[in-house]
């Protein structure tokens, strides 16, 4: 079965036996009726996925493989802050008339800082390190600029990386200050899978292990009876991942250099509502 569901099965159970429900405080988010968004939350969740044993999607409900990987690439190689640069609308609802989301995810990746190496951009500086300083410990990014926190108009959850070469095999850890179970979990598990597998293979590296550590793991009141539901599915095999193998410049991905097969999956028939 996909240690993927299985993960995630035991982080909801989790959430929704020992959470703690926030249903007292006043609290930023919101339906789009108006409502206030509760939750019931855990604190501190570390989730363990090893991509040389399988690839970490669930099959208990459908991942929007491609949609994922396109959202990733808009970040990380894009670096852009722009919906029109986005083939999806996940982002509509945080964008303003020009179609900007302020200084946010891309707008940081793409922010350039001087080294005694040259001038890079956060990602160019891991790509450099990769390949130029393996042994260092210091390969990470951050999203959290606290300068720019203002002119964001959505504060990032996923706000940091730190890769880690291990021999000849590329590590991550991934750190999440805010974690939407049901709708963002194993989105970002997915992406995150993607994006260690693209600077492992770019670099010469084998893709390892991706940690995933979650401050605020919740579960929205609305998605309550619709995670008991899914909770029920039957779990089926990890499908195998592609990617591309002649690619060799992080740049030249593309959401058709990366295929899952046999991703066998139960359809999810109800809507999901999105708190903003």
């Amino acid at each position: 079965m996909s240690r993927a569901d299985e993960i995630f099965v035991a982080n909801c159970r989790e959430i929704l036996e020992h959470g703690v429900r926030d249903d007292a405080l006043s609290v930023r988010p919101h339906w789009e009726d108006g409502t206030p968004a509760h939750t019931v939350k855990k604190f501190g969740i570390v989730n363990r996925y090893n991509l040389q044993e399988e690839f970490p999607i669930l099959t208990i409900r459908r991942t929007a493989f491609k949609s994922c990987i396109d959202e990733l690439l808009w970040i990380w190689q894009k670096k852009s802050n722009n919906i029109h640069d986005l083939n999806s609308h996940i982002w509509d609802s945080w964008a303003d008339e020009t179609g900007s989301i302020g200084k946010a995810y891309g707008y940081q990746l793409a922010q350039k800082s001087k080294y005694a190496e040259g001038e890079f951009d956060q990602v160019d500086r891991v790509l450099y390190d990769l390949k130029h300083n393996p042994a260092s410990r210091r390969i990470m990014t951050n999203l959290y600029n606290f300068a720019d926190l203002h002119e964001m108009h959505l504060y990032p959850c996923a706000y940091s990386v730190t890769f880690n070469v291990s021999g000849d095999t590329l590590n991550a850890i991934l750190n999440q200050r805010s974690q939407d179970m049901l709708t963002a979990n194993n989105w970002n598990v997915v992406q995150y899978s993607v994006l260690l597998t693209m600077f492992a293979q770019v670099s010469g590296l084998k893709a390892g292990e991706l940690v995933h550590v979650i401050a605020d793991a919740h579960i929205y009141e609305r998605h309550l009876p619709i995670v008991e539901e899914i909770l029920k599915n039957p779990q089926r095999p990890a499908p195998k991942f592609y990617v591309d193998p002649a690619v060799t410049d992080f740049y030249s991905f593309t959401k058709d250099s990366f295929r899952l097969e046999g991703y066998e999956f139960t359809p999810l028939e109800k809507k999901i509502p999105v708190a903003i």
